[in-house]
């Protein structure tokens, strides 16, 4: 009595035209291969500053504080008071 495992084998055999490999092989077709590797493309350029070029002042000028002097002004110091 044949196993299960004879039984498919021999149906494997029968269908590629009774080659027996003695088991699974890797197939070989060229559709079935991995592509070859493309070359990696080359690397981003870094962008040249234009060091020539001035910018122009904004329109509405520059920012003009308000007196800052004022804003950060130490407050006089109190006299400590006795109380004794």
């Amino acid at each position: 009595m044949e196993s299960s495992a004879d039984t498919v084998l021999a149906a494997a055999a029968a269908m590629d035209g009774g080659y027996d490999c003695g088991g699974w092989e890797t197939p070989k077709r060229e559709e079935c291969r991995i592509p070859a590797t493309l070359p990696c493309p080359a690397a981003p350029r870094k962008a040249v500053p234009d060091l020539g070029k001035r910018r122009a002042p904004p329109k509405n000028g520059y920012f003009q504080p308000p007196d800052l002097e004022a804003l950060f002004a130490l407050a006089p110091r109190r006299q400590a008071s006795s109380c004794a």
